[in-house]
C-alpha cells in the first residue's frame, strides 16, 4: 500500500471526520468595521476535508459533529447536505437567548498590502459540549470506515474535546481505519482554558494515535514541543527546514507513516508561492513551487490535505499524492469560501502540468 498504509479496500465510508462545524462571515475586501453585507460559508477544519472529498473527488464521507436546534445550526446543516456529507450528530437545544451555540468566524478577504483580519465568537459553542460517550463509535464503524480524521483546532476548544479524538481515534484503529491529525495549533484557542504545556500534553497523546499526520515546522514547534529552527525565519518555501525535524518526530511517534505540510510564502495578500512536502515512510517529496493569484485564501491548507488524502485512499504513488494535495490546495485559493468548486479532473490536470488556458 501507499507509503506503508494499510487502507481498507471498501466501506460504507471513505472518510470520516470528527470537528466542530461554524459559519465564517465574509464581507470580501471590505473590513468589517465598515461592512454593510457579507456572505456566510460554512466550514471547519475538519468538515472541509470531508466536503471537499465528497463533492470535488466523489468519495463517501461523514462528519461526527455538535448540532444546535436554532436557524443558524438549520443553515449550516442544509450545507452539509448540499455537499453531499452524511452527519452524525450530538443534537444540543439552543435556548433562544445565548446557545449553545454554533461558533462564527468573521473573516475579511485583505486585499494587497493589507492582511485579512480574522476573529471568532465561539462563546457557548456546541461543540465545545461534546464529551466521551457522546458518539456510538461502534456502531459508526460498523460498515466500514477506510479514514478517521481530526484536527488541532477541535481539540483546542475545551478540556473534553480533546479526549473525544482519542476515543474516536482508538475506535476507528480497532475498526482498521486510517487515522490523520492536522496539527492547526491556534494559541488563542489553547489559552482560553489550558495554555502551551496542555496542548502539548493533549496533542502529544491524540498523535500517539496518528498514521498521518499534517502541520507546518511552527505547529511541531508549539503543538508537539519539537525543538526547530526560530518560527518566522526566512524559510517559508526551504522544505529543509521541515525536513530537518521530521527525525524527531518519528523517534517520538514512531507509528507514524507520513508527515506533510503547505510552503507559501506571501508577498502579499493576493499573490503567493506556493509549494508542499511530505516524508512517506522514510522518502521525502516536494511539490512544484507555483505562483498563486488568490481570491480567498481561507482553506487553502484543508484542500492540501484533502488532495493528499484522496491520492492515498485512491492507491496513487506518494510523489502522486503529495501533487494533488499541492494541486488541490493551490486551486481552492481561487474560490470563495473554504470548501472546494473543484472536480477531480481539474485537479488532476493541474496536478500533472495544466494551465489557465480557457478548457473548451
Amino acid at each position: 500500500m501507499p507509503a506503508g498504509l494499510t487502507v481498507l479496500p471498501g466501506g460504507a465510508l471513505d472518510f470520516l471526520s470528527l470537528g466542530a462545524l461554524v459559519h465564517r462571515l465574509d464581507p470580501g475586501i471590505i473590513p468589517f468595521r465598515k461592512a454593510s453585507s457579507c456572505e456566510i460559508h460554512v466550514s471547519g477544519g475538519e468538515f472541509n476535508c470531508a466536503a471537499n472529498l465528497s463533492d470535488g473527488f466523489g468519495m463517501e464521507t461523514g462528519v461526527a459533529t455538535a448540532m444546535s436546534d436554532y436557524p443558524i445550526g438549520d443553515l449550516i446543516a442544509a450545507r452539509v447536505r448540499a455537499m453531499g456529507v452524511k452527519a452524525f450528530y450530538k443534537k444540543f437545544k439552543h435556548n433562544g437567548v445565548n446557545g449553545p451555540n454554533m461558533a462564527a468566524v468573521y473573516s475579511d478577504r485583505g486585499h494587497g498590502v493589507r492582511a485579512p483580519v480574522v476573529f471568532y465568537n465561539r462563546a457557548n459553542e456546541a461543540a465545545a459540549q461534546l464529551k466521551p460517550g457522546d458518539f456510538d463509535w461502534k456502531a459508526i464503524f460498523k460498515d466500514g470506515v477506510r479514514w478517521f480524521h481530526s484536527g488541532g483546532i477541535f481539540a483546542a476548544l475545551s478540556e473534553t474535546t480533546g479526549e473525544v479524538i482519542i476515543e474516536g481515534m482508538q475506535a476507528a484503529r480497532a475498526a482498521g481505519a486510517v487515522v490523520s491529525f492536522d496539527l492547526n495549533y491556534r494559541e488563542k484557542l489553547w489559552n482560553i482554558w489550558g495554555g502551551a504545556a496542555r496542548a502539548a500534553d493533549v496533542i502529544s497523546r491524540i498523535v500517539k494515535n496518528v498514521d498521518v499526520l499534517v502541520g507546518n515546522e511552527e505547529d511541531l514547534q508549539k503543538g508537539l514541543g519539537i525543538a526547530g529552527p526560530e518560527v518566522g525565519g526566512d524559510s517559508k518555501l526551504d522544505p529543509r527546514v521541515f525536513v530537518g525535524m521530521i527525525d524527531a518526530v518519528v523517534e517520538r511517534y514512531p507509528q507514524i507513516k507520513v508527515l506533510a505540510t503547505t510552503l507559501r510564502e506571501v508577498h502579499t495578500t493576493n499573490r503567493h508561492s506556493w509549494s508542499a512536502v511530505a516524508w512517506f515512510n522514510g522518502h521525502v517529496h516536494t511539490a512544484p513551487t507555483c505562483d498563486l493569484d488568490v481570491y480567498d485564501r481561507v482553506g487553502g491548507g484543508d484542500g492540501f490535505a484533502s488532495g493528499l488524502f484522496y491520492g492515498l485512499l485512491t492507491g496513487e504513488s506518494p510523489e502522486q499524492s503529495l501533487r494533488l494535495g499541492w494541486a488541490h490546495g493551490a486551486m481552492l485559493t481561487t474560490y470563495p469560501g473554504d470548501t472546494t468548486m473543484a472536480t477531480a479532473e481539474q485537479v488532476r490536470a493541474f496536478a500533472k502540468g495544466g494551465s489557465a488556458r480557457i478548457q473548451r
